[in-house]
């Protein structure tokens, strides 16, 4: 008798856990994230990271160095939880420090429905020449 309490007992617990797993999965609680690239409504943004980037530092990676640069915004469009991953990490430690003191805010008017997300992923190419 006690094994075939024991079987059923693990067999609820597997349904159960089943159960709970798939409810889990099908919450609304994803995060969703928009790739943005040129002419999407970043392009001022864009501009201001390439304008306030320092290309001199001698720790960067020679040639194009690849990145993906990571950031929220607030409701008033202020850039928030920004991180980069890329081929160099000394570029996408400037990559961040550019992107979080920047005093800009993105025109939230500008951007269309499609393009609201809770975090946004922008590619980032970044060419440093020889020295």
């Amino acid at each position: 008798m006690n094994k075939k309490m024991l079987a059923l007992s693990i067999f609820l617990f597997g349904i159960l856990g089943t159960l709970n797993l798939a409810k889990a999965q099908t919450t609304d609680n994803k995060i969703q994230e928009v790739i943005i690239n040129s002419g999407d409504g970043f392009g001022e943004l864009r501009k201001l990271l390439k304008d306030n980037f320092d290309f001199t530092n001698q720790d960067y990676k020679e040639g194009v160095v690849n990145s993906n640069v990571r950031f929220s915004l607030s409701e008033n469009g202020k850039i928030t939880n920004v991180s980069a991953n890329g081929d160099c990490k000394n570029v996408s430690k400037e990559l961040e420090n550019v992107l979080t003191h920047l005093l800009y805010k993105v025109n939230m008017d500008k951007i269309s429905q499609k393009m609201v997300a809770s975090s946004y992923v922008m590619p980032v190419s970044v060419t440093i020449d020889n020295r």
